[in-house]
């Protein structure tokens, strides 16, 4: 007997859709965002895997709960024990929560059936600090109303109202988003990322001048590794490109390790 799809809960801070006894996929969103960003993903995705889709520490339902790393990962595990009966997902995370991501495979390999990870694949060091550490601080000191004002209108004008407006709706968490950040600056992460057996998948944006030169070496650096580019998105690509990449997603949880 086929097991229905859930309604999404949001008793709990993570959004949880699909059968239970199909593939996991854990969603974790970016800097300052909530799980919200991930609606266009769970509405194409949900009727044939176990998607979960998570709120970070100091974002969205967790904004009163301090960031650290550990903190971050310790709430993917908890969702994926908590939804997914298999206790094994693969995670996708955009931006910070790829780099949670890596955290969660490196501290709970058991959990991690495979990464994918877009917009991350550049160690927060030298230059790359220097535009950590500025963004940090504008998240720091600009004041919330204007902020708030600037991300509403970025979303809507770049991704029109149907992307934009659940992603408006859960709000915008500056301090936790601070906090984030800075919490990526006193890590390493692609030392850890080479040494783990987990299968990878990198996504960059080819318009992102930040992360999208580092794709092929991170994928390189992995044991399981591959690069894939998108054409005409910039750094937040399941927003740029959302429907090619709900497929790159559903691909890989289909077969992790690309053997197919």
């Amino acid at each position: 007997m086929a097991h229905p799809v859930d309604r999404a809960r949001s008793t709990r801070p993570w959004t949880a859709v699909g059968p239970a006894d199909a593939p996991g996929i854990v969603f974790i969103h970016g800097t300052r965002l909530t799980r919200a960003q991930w609606t266009t993903q769970i509405a194409r995705l949900g009727a044939r895997y176990r998607c979960v889709a998570i709120d970070l520490p100091g974002h969205g339902e967790r904004s009163a709960e301090p960031f650290t790393l550990a903190a971050a990962s310790d709430a993917v595990v908890a969702a994926i024990d908590a939804e997914i009966p298999a206790r094994r997902a693969v995670l996708v995370g955009l931006s910070l929560g790829g780099y949670v991501a890596i955290e969660t495979a490196d501290r709970s390999p058991d959990h991690v059936a495979g990464l994918v990870l877009a917009g991350c694949s550049a160690e927060p060091i030298g230059p790359v600090a220097a535009v950590f550490r500025v963004f940090a601080w504008g998240l720091e000191h600009a004041p919330a109303a204007v902020l708030d004002r600037v991300n509403r209108g970025y979303f809507r004008l770049r991704y029109g109202r149907s992307l934009a407006a659940p992603i408006i709706a859960g709000g915008f968490w500056p301090a936790g988003g601070a906090q984030a950040v800075r919490a990526l600056l006193r890590a390493r992460y692609l030392e850890r990322l080479a040494r783990l057996w987990t299968p990878v998948l990198v996504v960059n944006g080819a318009l992102d001048p930040v992360f999208g030169p580092g794709g092929d070496p991170w994928a390189a650096a992995c044991r399981r590794g591959r690069h894939v580019v998108l054409a005409r998105a910039m750094h937040l690509t399941s927003l740029d490109r959302p429907r090619a990449f709900s497929n790159l997603v559903a691909a890989f949880a289909d077969d992790p390790a690309g053997t197919a």
